[in-house]
């Protein structure tokens, strides 16, 4: 959170949007540091969780649909926080590019979009099958993986088993590559301006496996 905070650049009291913010754990974060925050999120659960954690005059959360903000945000922020992975899990490309145009509209002409999630170039550069580890609570946790060069969909299936009992699930994320997220940002009115190895503060590398993008909108 701190170098988010520095990333950021802004002054206390500045408007800045966790989207989504999931159980609030950054947008709490942000607004301890002094930003006046909104949150906004599909899940009610998670919603219910960040809630719990506490409101006040400079925190506020709202339910709703990434692809489609509240008409009455426009140019309302000073910067969009969209954080560890929390991109790519619609099925349509499509979406994605909604999104992305959805956080220039909010924000203010000169407003940054801080976006962090994995790079393909680097994920793939790294690429694992499956791997497995044990943890805290004696739980054996398995990751098995496939890329879809062509769509670019990386699918998981994870399998665990303890002391409680085994389960299975599977998820999906579209992995994107700094250039194709550029020009996302670019088709929207946002240009990048950094480009970061993860939260470390070193350029963006094609072993990355992880980024970090600060995107402005224009005056």
């Amino acid at each position: 959170m701190a170098r988010l905070v520095e990333v950021l650049a802004l002054p206390a009291g500045a408007r800045v949007l966790d989207c989504p913010c999931g159980q609030g754990r950054h947008a709490h974060l942000l607004a301890e540091a002094g930003f006046d925050v909104d949150g906004l999120d599909y899940s009610p659960e998670l919603l219910e969780a960040a809630v719990e954690r506490g409101t006040g005059r400079t925190l506020r959360y709202t339910r709703g649909d990434m692809r489609k903000l509240p008409a009455r945000w426009a140019g309302r922020f000073d910067a969009v926080a969209n954080l560890f992975t929390s991109f790519g899990f619609f099925l349509q490309p499509s979406d994605d590019r909604r999104v992305i145009a959805e956080f220039a509209r909010v924000l203010k002409p000169g407003g940054v979009l801080v976006w962090h999630g994995g790079s393909r170039d680097g994920v793939m550069a790294r690429f694992l099958e499956r791997d497995w580890w044990k943890s805290e609570d004696e739980v054996m946790i398995g990751h098995e993986r496939s890329f879809d060069p062509l769509s670019g969909v990386l699918t998981v299936h994870t399998t665990w088993e303890g002391p409680r009992g085994r389960g299975e699930r599977e998820h999906r994320i579209r992995l994107y590559t700094a250039t194709r997220l550029a020009e996302l940002c670019a088709d929207a009115g946002l240009v990048v301006e950094q480009a970061f190895d993860g939260w470390r503060d070193r350029p963006l590398t094609r072993r990355s496996s992880e980024m970090l993008l600060v995107a402005r909108k224009g005056e």
